[in-house]
């Protein structure tokens, strides 16, 4: 003897499990974007290296480190940060140009060009580096940190990232 019962739903469950359902739906199509447009940019692998343009090569000159300033937009993850970039370029013929970061490497302090010894400081420990980035003296570790140049159209460009 084979029972075969059949449960009917009724009208109050069925409009139950439906709205429920288009509900769920919904949900989905405005909780899959916002979880994108959060983890997406922690996900997203960092920014590629990018050539700053720093301005007419004609502000170089011969023999003399030039400062240059250039302001820069970082992303990290989803946070945008200004900054700016501080860069010393230096030429002994017109041609081929050195740029150098104004950041001591011991620890991180902003240096400057001294024309009269002909060497750059560091005014938080007294690091002294040479024309050339070099370290002279003082407790900088390593030389200044260089930059690859270009010029194109008479501008001046360093690789960075």
């Amino acid at each position: 003897m084979e029972h075969s019962e059949k449960k009917e739903i009724s009208r109050r469950e069925f409009m139950k499990y439906t709205i429920a359902a288009l509900g769920g739906l919904i949900g989905l199509g405005y909780g899959i974007p916002a979880i994108g447009y959060v983890v997406a940019p922690a996900l997203a692998k960092s920014q590629a290296q990018q050539w700053i343009q720093l301005g007419a090569v004609s502000k170089v000159e011969l023999g003399t480190p030039t400062l240059f300033k250039v302001n820069i937009s970082r992303q990290t993850g989803w946070i945008v940060n200004q900054e700016e970039l501080s860069v010393y370029v230096l030429t002994e013929n017109g041609r081929d140009f050195v740029a150098m970061s104004n950041v001591c490497t011991h620890l991180g302090c902003r240096i400057r060009w001294i024309a009269d010894q002909g060497q750059y400081y560091c005014p938080c420990h007294n690091g002294v580096y040479d024309k050339q980035g070099n370290v002279v003296s003082g407790p900088p570790p390593r030389p200044l940190d260089k930059y690859q140049t270009k010029v194109e159209n008479d501008q001046l460009f360093i690789l960075e990232g």
